[in-house]
């Protein structure tokens, strides 16, 4: 399989606007995520994907590789089946600009699904994480899911899910981790098909691949990283860069 990952860059983030521009110990943040996918070794190639010239030629000058986005898109997804329609690839691994800190044992989780589905069932493979703390577990801010007992995704909210009507039935809390995995034509399909009102209403693009019946293997991992998301996530990066 050639797989290759992706990193889609936009330059005007609703909560913290050139976020990926801002300085993370002496580079930006989009070329410290670019330097650490290409160092996990688990990919043919690396490219970051952006709308912004700025990013396109921060990358290039610190020697990587990037694609101009030619439309303005919804959500990285569409970013990324852009650049990638006419690719000859297998599958495709979105990789989150903003957190730097992904690591190469959560990668490399979200390929092998697709090494041992010999029957070609899933569609993508994305992870997550427990979570126990009421606060996250409330926080809209945080995507939650719900799995089978396989481990495919039944459904992700911001609401907390399950709701916890009965205590003490062993239910468990997992936050949606935004890195995925996807069988191009996954994606494909994804770009060409129009949001349906449960992805509306949440406003998680994940929710369109369950409206269309794909089906998303969801891998648990216990890698936590940092999401730079505000100035004092930026801050907090930086001590733990050190």
């Amino acid at each position: 399989m050639k797989i290759i990952a992706m990193i889609p860059a936009r330059y005007a983030a609703t909560r913290f606007p050139g976020k990926l521009m801002q300085d993370l110990n002496g580079k930006p943040v989009i070329v410290r995520t670019y330097e650490v996918t290409v160092r996990t070794g688990l990919f043919d190639d690396v490219l970051v994907v952006t709308d912004s010239d700025i990013i396109y030629s921060e990358i290039v000058k610190n020697g990587g590789k990037a694609v101009m986005s030619k439309k303005e898109h919804e959500c990285g997804s569409d970013r990324i089946a852009e650049a990638v329609e006419n690719m000859d690839v297998d599958i495709v691994v979105n990789v989150q600009g903003d957190e730097p800190f992904t690591d190469a044992e959560s990668l490399s989780k979200v390929i092998e699904v697709f090494k041992d589905d010999r029957e070609k069932e899933i569609d993508l493979a994305s992870l997550m994480t427990e979570i126990r703390d009421w606060d996250e577990i409330n926080d809209p801010n945080i995507v939650k899911v719900i799995v089978d007992n396989r481990d495919f995704a039944l459904y992700f909210s911001r609401s907390p899910i399950p709701y916890p009507r009965a205590e003490d039935v062993g239910a468990r809390y997992f936050k949606h981790k935004g890195i995925y995995a996807f069988r191009k034509n996954a994606i494909m399909d994804f770009y060409h098909l129009p949001m349906l009102p449960l992805e509306a209403s949440e406003k998680i693009e994940a929710i369109r691949y369950l409206e269309y019946g794909k089906k998303i293997k969801m891998v648990e991992t216990r890698t936590e990283g940092v999401e730079i998301d505000t100035p004092e996530d930026l801050e907090r990066a930086k001590k733990i860069w050190k």
